[in-house]
């Protein structure tokens, strides 16, 4: 499946945690980056961009403000061969806490809304490419957004400057049909702009979503190591990088970290396909309500979460 044009993007810390706060040690990003640098992937996303007036450091860790001291602590002495991202949600960024590019080892800002947030989504991704970093805009929760909010969302991207698009599985609701019908609007309503897939596993379809986004023509694929993310986590990286066929990457390097720092965290963090992140994948609803239960004492009694999202009745 090898295409010049795909890139990768590595999101597991900044996917990974929504898990934990972002409260992961020096030694596992220095990992990750290294990992993923040795294995020739295109991109890694350290994390996110947010204001302290919004988020407490006492609470939160580094990788959700990805301060420069922190990037340049993890990244010191390893030779850069990749590209590092970080994401900024809107309304949870100030334009002035966004550093020139000049000023920061990031390469690129992606910038996340929902499609009621597109004009200030473009605005700020805009800000971004002024300030000289790469740009995308990730719109969220596709699946919850009718035709014609669609329609008109992809009219106002289409106007913009920014350059990649992605299409943004959420809930891990979609099926690969829905994947293609998809891509080829995305494509046809935005001719000059690289679109870009990120696929939930709630379902365990991130890996099949991603590839019938690959065969429609979508070029830049998100993934993360052992498929570490929110819930039930996102398309497996090492999975990801075997379909390519591309001679650059290496997947032994990934193998390597997964097996040195993923599978320790996952004796610690329950992400992954589990039965409250299916139900509330198949109802196309925001996982939160799983999550939460999963952090209870009750995770085991799965039956009472189908019967408190479902109202006990069917699926069908």
């Amino acid at each position: 499946m090898f295409r010049p044009q795909i890139k990768v993007m590595d999101c597991t810390v900044r996917d990974g945690g929504l898990m934990n706060k972002w409260q992961f040690e020096d030694d596992f990003v220095r990992a990750v980056y290294k990992a993923c640098n040795d294995a020739h992937i295109d991109y890694m996303e350290i994390g996110y961009l947010s204001s302290e007036s919004a988020f407490s450091r006492k609470e939160y860790g580094s990788w959700k403000f990805c301060a420069e001291s922190d990037i340049q602590r993890v990244t010191h002495g390893i030779e850069k061969k990749i590209k590092l991202s970080a994401m900024a949600d809107i309304g949870r960024i100030e334009y002035d806490d966004i550093p020139l590019k000049a000023d920061s080892s990031l390469d690129m800002v992606r910038v996340a809304c929902y499609v009621h947030q597109i004009d200030a989504a473009i605005a700020l991704a805009h800000h971004c490419m002024e300030k000289g970093y790469e740009a995308t805009i990730n719109v969220m929760a596709v699946s919850t957004v009718g035709l014609r909010d669609l329609e008109e969302a992809l009219d106002d991207l289409a106007k913009s400057r920014v350059p990649i698009i992605y299409l943004v599985d959420s809930f891990g609701a979609f099926y690969s049909e829905d994947i293609d019908t998809l891509s080829q609007k995305y494509m046809a309503s935005l001719p000059d702009k690289t679109i870009g897939i990120h696929c939930h596993n709630n379902q365990q379809l991130a890996f099949a979503n991603t590839i019938a986004a690959i065969i429609n023509g979508v070029n830049y694929l998100d993934g993360s190591l052992y498929g570490i993310g929110r819930g039930a986590g996102n398309c497996p990286l090492e999975l990801l990088l075997s379909f390519l066929k591309n001679p650059k990457f290496r997947v032994r390097p990934l193998i390597e970290v997964i097996e040195s720092h993923i599978i320790p965290w996952h004796k610690k963090i329950d992400w992954g396909y589990f039965i409250p992140y299916m139900i509330t994948g198949v109802l196309n609803q925001h996982p939160r309500a799983a999550m939460a239960h999963m952090e209870s004492d009750r995770k085991e009694k799965i039956t009472d979460f189908f019967n408190q999202v479902t109202n006990a009745t069917d699926l069908v």
